[in-house]
């Protein structure tokens, strides 16, 4: 691992710890910072990162585990959806990591991501949600709805591929000024 690999791991590991106090908050972190290698890479020269969807994913490991860390503490329907999705979202992980194929995490996409945010949100701001079997698989189908849209213009249409952080720093400076 090159240095630059170093530190970008050092700062997923570290955006990641506040999921374990709050779990709101820091699932918004976490994910938050799971974005800020893209400007890392763009602006540290520290050797540059070796196979970046692989490193990418590996990291994404740390953020999910403490998530689900959390998750096993809730009860009911949340607790056992959240490790369902997990257990999915690993086999998609390692199918990816054997094929090296994007178009694999769209096949196992990584709902537990958004689930958790439901979860954690309904914990924090809307404590009436009723986890009766039908408003579960509503808000379940909204967040796999959701994550499946994200996953396609990630790894499918990779919408975003022919951008650098570079890119969208110079483009939002441009709005602003």
């Amino acid at each position: 691992m090159t240095l630059e690999m170093w530190v970008i791991l050092a700062a997923r590991v570290a955006g990641s710890l506040p999921v374990l106090r709050w779990a709101l908050a820091g699932a918004v972190l976490a994910i938050l910072v799971d974005l800020s290698d893209l400007f890392l890479r763009a602006y540290l020269d520290l050797g540059g990162v070796r196979n970046y969807q692989s490193f990418d994913k590996w990291c994404d490991q740390v953020y999910l585990a403490l998530f689900l860390v959390v998750a096993l503490r809730w009860e009911g329907p949340a607790r056992a959806i959240a490790a369902a999705l997990y257990a999915f979202r690993m086999v998609g992980f390692v199918l990816f990591e054997l094929t090296g194929e994007r178009w694999v995490l769209m096949l196992f996409p990584n709902v537990f991501e958004f689930w958790f945010l439901f979860v954690a949100f309904t914990k924090r701001w809307w404590r009436g949600f009723s986890w009766r079997p039908r408003a579960t698989a509503l808000a379940l189908a909204g967040a796999t709805a959701a994550k499946l849209f994200h996953e396609y213009t990630l790894h499918v249409g990779r919408w975003f591929d022919s951008f650098t952080a570079r890119d969208v720093v110079e483009w939002l400076a441009g709005l602003v000024t």
